[in-house]
């Protein structure tokens, strides 16, 4: 299948924009895109017509446009889980008071698909739409661990181990044994392993077929959440997730 190149090199200026360069000049997309200036700003001014990307009007460096955020509610609100898991999410956060999170898998990565923020977390890291590494995650690694082993392989093929913190696993071997624990115990943990002071629990849902859906996490700050509150957040998910992957057993059949 032929691939249109304007598009191509259109979709990966929006790829440069995260969280941590939420704003570019137009020379530093220049830089990391490898093109002339004047073919780079022909692109923005594509993508600015439709949109998909804003100008700032003070320092004139360009960001992400309003359509992708509408766009991407329109997918996210299309979303069976998404929709199914609303109430649940809404009550674990009144229960604990904490941040809860849904998350997928795409590709690599995990991805927020919904947020429920806590009366007593001033965790502000998260938003929808985040991606979530697999190795120093609580529903990254649920996510992984439950995948079908072929599944589980090919994921892990040349799979890079990022430093997140002085706690992130970095060894393949060491994450294959995590995974594995996860799988045994049926819920996940991220002890400072992506944010430092932030541990995070997380259990996954399933479908009909017993395949996994999703994941639905706990965010705690270590210096306000002890291990025995954490033990109960863990029983609170493992009832919550068992309850809905019981219900998405009629959704998705």
């Amino acid at each position: 299948m032929p691939i249109i190149q304007s598009v191509e090199r259109a979709l990966k200026i929006l790829d440069l924009f995260d969280e941590h360069k939420s704003e570019l000049k137009i020379t530093e997309i220049s830089e990391m895109m490898g093109l002339h200036k004047s073919t780079v700003h022909s692109l923005l001014k594509t993508l600015q017509v439709h949109s998909y990307i804003d100008q700032n009007p003070e320092d004139g460096k360009y960001r992400l446009g309003l359509k992708l955020a509408e766009r991407g509610n329109l997918v996210i609100n299309n979303m069976d889980i998404r929709r199914t898991a609303r109430k649940y999410l809404l009550d674990l956060s009144a229960k604990t008071g904490q941040t809860v999170h849904l998350g997928i898998l795409d590709g690599r990565e995990g991805v927020y698909i919904d947020k429920v923020e806590g009366e007593q977390s001033i965790i502000r890291y998260s938003r929808i739409g985040r991606r979530l590494p697999l190795h120093s995650t609580a529903i990254g690694k649920v996510l992984l661990a439950y995948q079908p082993l072929n599944e589980i392989e090919l994921l892990l093929k040349d799979y890079e181990f990022q430093y997140q913190t002085n706690s992130t696993i970095m060894n393949e071997d060491i994450f294959r044994k995590e995974i594995g624990k996860v799988k045994q115990q049926g819920f996940a943990v991220d002890d400072q392993e992506n944010e430092q002071g932030v541990r995070c629990a997380a259990v996954p849902i399933f479908n009909g077929k017993g395949h996994v859906l999703a994941a639905i996490s706990i965010s705690t700050l270590i210096s306000r959440v002890n291990d025995e509150e954490m033990n109960n957040f863990v029983h609170l998910l493992k009832t919550s997730c068992n309850e809905l992957s019981e219900q998405m057993r009629y959704v998705n059949e």
